[in-house]
C-alpha cells in the first residue's frame, strides 16, 4: 500500500511538473499559431513587400525638387536625380576618347550593302577599356538630316532591322527606314537572350541563364548592370556625333535621336534621361509600370530603381515642358505601346544547363503609366510626351505612323528595298560572342582589381587603437547598412512575444517563440533554457543558426541534418542558454522572390533578417537569466553569410562565428573560373549591389572587430577552396593581429571534412570569450 501511494504521489508531481511546463514563458502570452511558421514569416514578408511596392508610386515625389525658374536651375536641381540613376544603372565608368572604325576583311567587307540612297558599314566603337560597341552604320549619299541611333531588341541583330538579314517584317525595319529619309543610323548589337555562351568546357559547368542574365549576375555585384553597359555603348556612340553635329529637320541643331524596341527601348529610354545631347527619344514597346519589375527577367533588376524612378518619374522629370527658347525646348519623349516583345522565360534548362532565374515580358499598361506621367507634371497637353496606341493586328515598331512624323519629318511613308548584305555567308554569332565576352573580361578585371578599390575606400578607418577604429568604422557600418543590405524602418510595434514548450528534455527545455516585427513580419525560433538556471543567475547565450532551407530544429534534432551536429543541444547541455532562429531562406523560388521584389526598393533578404534579429535581442534581454553583454552568434552555411552580416551591423551580438561559409565572397559570387560559383548555380539570391567595391568579408568581419572573430572550415567544405578562405582571412588577421594588437580575438580553424560543425575549437573559443567554464 505504502509503494503504491509513493507511485502515485510520484505520478503526480510527474503530471504537475509536466503541466507546468507546458505553460507559455514567463512573461509572454501563449502561441496558438497552426501554420508552419517558416512558410508564414516567407509569406508576410511578401505580403510586406507587395504593399512596399505599391506604396512606392506616392513617395518618389520625395526625391524630386525640380526648379523650372531657369534652364540652368532646372539641369541643376536634377542633377542629383541623374547621379542616383547613374548609380543604379552601374553607369559609372569614364567612357574612352570617341573614336568609330570600320570592321572588315577579305571575305568581309567593311561595305556591307547599299541602295541608291544609302550606304551600309560593319563598325565599332570604343566604349570603356576592353569593350567596343559593335553594329552597323547607315550613312545616307546625300545631305544628312539628323544623326539616329537604332537600338533593336535584345533577340534582333542590326541586320535585321536595317533589311539586311530575314527575321523582322519590312514594316518594323525601323533602321532602313530612317535611313532611306536622310537619317545617318548607328545600329548597336545588343546581348541576346540565348544562353550558348555560357558554359565553362575546362570546368564541365553550364547553365540555362540567358547571356543578359549570366553579364548580369557578376555586374550587379560589382556596382553595374547589362543595361548600364549598353546605355554606356549608347552615350559612347553619342559622343562621337558631337564631332559630326547636323541641324536637325525642326531645327533645333540637336545632334542624336534615338529609336529603340523592346530591350533596345529600356536602353534608349535610359540613356535619353542620362543625357540632354539626345534631343528626340522614341520608346517602343518597354514603358509602363514597373511595380511588378520582380515578375520580369532578373536583367532588368536594379538596385534602389523603385524608391525614385517608375518610368512615369524619368518621364517627368527629365523631360521638362518649358525653356521655349532653350535647347532643353526640343526634347521629346514619344512611346509606343506596342511591339512589346514575348518573353516567357528563359531557355529551357537541360543535362547540365539550369540554374536561371524566372521571369517573363509581357505588355504592360503603357497608357495608365503615361497618363500618371502628366500627373505628375500637371500637364495634360503635355507636347513634350507623346503617347502612340496601336494595338490591333501585329505587334510591330510603329516606324511608319509614329517615328517619322515625330522625328520632325514631313512626306510619304519610304518603304524602300533592302539592301543586299555583300559579305559572303556573314554569321552574326561572332560578333554576339566577342560582345559577350567582352563584358565578361571586363567585370572579371574590376574583381580582380576590386581588392585595391576596396583599400581605398577604407582608407579613412583609424587602426591606432581598438577605440580608433570602433569610432572612425561607424560611417561604414551605418553605409553597409543602408546601401549595400537595405536598412528598413525602425520597428514600432510592441515585442508581442508569443511561447510555447515544444522540448522538454532531462537538462533543457524548449520554447517555441514568436515575437512581432512590421505588420505581417515577425521573429521565430526556438529558445533553449538549461533546467539548472537559478534565481537571479545571468548566462551568455548563443545563438545558433541555422542555413539554407533549414529551420531551428535542424539545430537540434539528430534526424533533422547530420551536419549541423545538434549543436543548439549541445550548447545547451554545457549550460548555455540558446537561441535558434528562424531565417527566411526557405521555400526555394518563393523566398529568392523576396530578393527580387525588394531590391528595387533598396532592400534585401538581409534587411528583414536584420531587423529580426534586433528585435529577438531586444527580447532576450528581458530575460532574467540573460547577460545582455554576453550575447554571441554561430551560424552555419546561410547561417554563416548571417554570422558575417548580421553582427557587422548589430553591435550588441558580442562575437560571431562564421561555419561553412566564409569565402572570397565577391570572387565566389563572380568568377566564371570557380567551380562552386554561383554564376552556375540557380542561387541568383546572392547577390548584392556594388559589394566587390565595398565589402568583401574581410571588410564585413572590420565591422565586427574589435569583438572576437572566428572560422570554421572544413578541408574538403564545397562552398570553396582553401586558397580563398585563406586569403580572405589572412586580411582579418592582420587587422587584429597586427594592427589592432589584439591576436586572442580571431582564429580560424581546419578540420579534415566537409560542409558541417565540428564542435572543437569554436566551442573552446565560445568558452573563452564568454567566460563559461561550465
Amino acid at each position: 500500500m505504502f509503494k503504491l501511494s509513493l507511485l502515485l504521489c510520484v505520478s503526480v508531481s510527474l503530471w504537475f511538473n509536466s503541466l507546468q511546463a507546458a505553460e507559455p514563458l514567463a512573461g509572454t502570452q501563449s502561441l496558438e499559431e497552426k501554420e508552419e511558421l517558416h512558410k508564414k514569416m516567407v509569406d508576410g514578408i511578401h505580403k510586406y513587400l507587395d504593399r512596399e511596392l505599391a506604396a512606392s508610386v506616392a513617395k518618389r515625389k520625395d526625391y524630386w525638387k525640380p526648379d523650372f525658374s531657369s534652364p540652368e536651375a532646372y539641369l541643376k536641381s536634377v542633377e542629383p536625380n541623374r547621379e542616383r540613376l547613374r548609380k543604379y544603372l552601374g553607369v559609372v565608368d569614364k567612357r574612352l576618347p570617341p573614336n568609330l572604325e570600320y570592321v572588315g576583311g577579305p571575305d568581309q567587307p567593311a561595305l556591307v550593302g547599299e541602295t541608291d540612297k544609302y550606304k551600309v558599314f560593319a563598325v565599332r566603337w570604343a566604349v570603356l577599356p576592353g569593350i567596343d560597341g559593335e553594329g552597323l552604320l547607315l550613312e545616307p549619299n546625300g545631305k544628312v538630316l539628323v544623326n539616329a541611333i537604332g537600338v533593336p531588341d535584345a533577340d534582333h541583330t542590326p541586320e535585321q532591322v536595317a533589311g539586311l538579314a530575314p527575321g523582322v517584317a519590312k514594316e518594323a525595319q525601323f533602321a532602313r527606314k530612317l535611313a532611306e529619309v536622310g537619317c545617318r543610323v548607328l545600329v548597336p548589337t545588343l546581348i541576346d537572350r540565348k544562353d550558348d555562351f555560357c558554359v565553362n568546357p575546362r570546368l564541365g559547368r553550364g547553365t540555362n541563364q540567358p547571356h543578359r542574365e549570366f553579364i548580369q549576375r557578376m555586374a550587379y555585384e560589382m556596382g553595374r548592370t547589362i543595361i548600364g553597359f549598353e546605355v554606356q555603348k549608347v552615350l559612347a556612340a553619342v559622343d562621337w556625333f558631337q564631332g559630326r553635329l547636323v541641324k536637325g529637320g525642326d531645327g533645333s541643331g540637336s545632334p542624336v535621336r534615338i529609336l529603340g524596341h523592346g530591350e533596345g527601348g529600356r536602353v534608349a529610354f535610359y540613356a535619353a534621361a542620362l543625357d540632354d545631347r539626345i534631343g528626340i527619344c522614341s520608346v517602343n514597346g518597354s514603358f509602363g509600370p514597373q511595380e511588378k519589375l520582380w515578375e520580369q527577367p532578373i536583367y532588368r533588376n536594379a538596385w534602389g530603381l523603385l524608391t525614385e524612378f517608375g518610368d512615369g518619374e524619368v518621364a517627368a522629370g527629365f523631360w521638362p515642358p518649358e525653356f521655349k527658347d532653350h535647347p532643353l525646348w526640343h526634347r521629346r519623349l514619344q512611346i509606343n505601346d506596342n511591339a512589346v516583345p514575348n518573353v516567357a522565360g528563359p531557355p529551357m534548362p537541360r543535362q547540365g544547363r539550369g540554374g536561371a532565374a524566372p521571369g517573363k515580358i509581357e505588355r504592360s499598361d503603357a497608357k495608365t503609366e503615361f497618363e500618371r506621367a502628366q500627373a505628375i507634371i500637371n500637364r495634360k497637353d503635355w507636347r513634350h510626351l507623346l503617347l502612340s496606341e496601336e494595338r490591333d493586328g501585329e505587334p510591330t515598331v510603329q516606324v511608319p505612323i509614329s517615328v517619322l512624323p515625330f522625328m520632325m519629318f514631313k512626306g510619304g511613308i519610304p518603304n524602300g528595298e533592302p539592301a543586299k548584305d555583300l559579305r559572303k555567308s556573314y554569321d552574326p554569332v561572332a560578333r554576339q560572342k566577342r560582345q559577350f565576352d567582352q563584358l565578361v573580361a571586363f567585370i572579371q578585371k574590376i574583381w580582380r582589381d576590386s581588392d585595391a578599390v576596396r583599400r581605398a575606400y577604407w582608407a579613412k578607418a583609424d587602426s591606432s587603437s581598438p577605440e580608433a577604429w570602433e569610432k572612425t568604422t561607424e560611417s561604414y557600418r551605418d553605409y553597409f547598412h543602408t546601401e549595400v543590405i537595405g536598412k528598413l524602418p525602425e520597428p514600432t510595434m510592441p515585442l508581442n512575444p508569443r511561447t510555447r514548450v515544444i522540448y522538454d528534455e532531462p537538462k533543457w527545455t524548449g520554447y517555441e517563440v514568436m515575437i512581432d516585427v512590421y505588420p505581417d513580419v515577425f521573429a521565430s525560433g526556438i529558445l533553449l533554457l538549461p533546467k539548472d538556471l537559478k534565481p537571479g543567475e545571468k548566462r551568455p547565450v548563443v545563438v545558433c543558426q541555422h542555413g539554407l532551407e533549414g529551420t531551428p530544429k535542424s539545430t537540434i534534432d539528430p534526424e533533422k541534418s547530420p551536419i549541423y551536429a545538434e549543436f543548439s543541444k549541445h550548447l545547451c547541455e554545457k549550460g548555455y542558454i540558446v537561441y535558434a532562429p528562424q531565417n527566411p531562406y526557405i521555400g526555394q523560388t518563393h523566398f529568392r522572390q523576396i530578393q527580387r521584389k525588394a531590391q528595387p526598393l533598396k532592400a534585401a533578404l538581409f534587411s528583414f533578417i536584420v531587423r529580426q534579429h534586433q528585435r529577438t535581442i531586444d527580447w532576450l534581454e528581458t530575460l532574467p537569466n540573460v547577460d545582455p553583454k554576453r550575447i554571441a552568434f554561430y551560424g552555419l552555411s546561410y547561417g554563416g553569410k548571417t554570422a558575417m552580416r548580421v553582427p557587422a551591423i548589430e553591435t550588441r551580438y558580442c562575437l560571431s562565428i562564421c561555419s561553412a561559409d566564409f569565402n572570397e565572397w565577391v570572387g565566389k559570387n563572380v568568377s566564371v573560373e570557380l567551380p562552386m560559383s554561383y554564376m552556375w548555380t540557380v542561387e541568383y539570391d546572392m547577390y548584392e549591389f556594388d559589394l566587390g567595391n565595398t565589402f568583401n568579408y574581410a571588410e564585413m568581419a572590420y565591422l565586427i572587430a574589435p569583438r572576437p572573430f572566428m572560422v570554421e572550415r572544413g578541408h574538403d567544405d564545397g562552398v570553396g577552396i582553401d586558397e580563398m578562405v585563406n586569403y580572405e582571412y589572412a586580411k582579418i588577421r592582420y587587422l587584429y593581429a597586427n594592427k589592432l594588437k589584439l591576436p586572442d580575438r580571431t582564429e580560424i580553424e581546419h578540420q579534415p571534412g566537409g560542409h558541417r560543425i565540428f564542435e572543437k575549437g569554436t566551442y573552446a573559443f565560445l568558452a573563452k570569450h564568454l567566460k563559461w567554464d561550465k
